[in-house]
């Protein structure tokens, strides 16, 4: 299991459009996701003080796009990453923050 934070209003206009592509798809190429234990952190670096934020519990095994692990330096850690479209049909739960 991945997690990655969205709006509500995002995963709403995903849900309408059958897949979601988040910002950084066009800017770096790759949806962010996180493993469980990194879901805090990211939470704490990049959604301080921001509402209506959904978590998505995304099964790896049903992307249709290819995911990769890699090196964020700034942390130190592998964070898995989707190159491609997000399948709304991959995410099995969405959790409210």
């Amino acid at each position: 299991m991945i997690y990655h934070v969205v709006t509500q209003a995002n995963w709403e206009n995903a849900l309408q459009q059958g897949f979601y592509e988040a910002e950084s798809l066009a800017k770096e190429g790759f949806i962010h996701t996180s493993k469980a234990g990194q879901v805090a952190g990211v939470l704490e670096r990049y959604y301080k003080d921001q509402s209506n934020l959904l978590l998505l519990h995304i099964d790896e095994t049903k992307l249709t796009a290819p995911l990769k692990y890699e090196l964020a330096p700034s942390v130190h850690e592998e964070f898995p990453h989707i190159y491609g479209r997000l399948n709304v049909d991959a995410v099995v739960k969405v959790e409210n923050l």
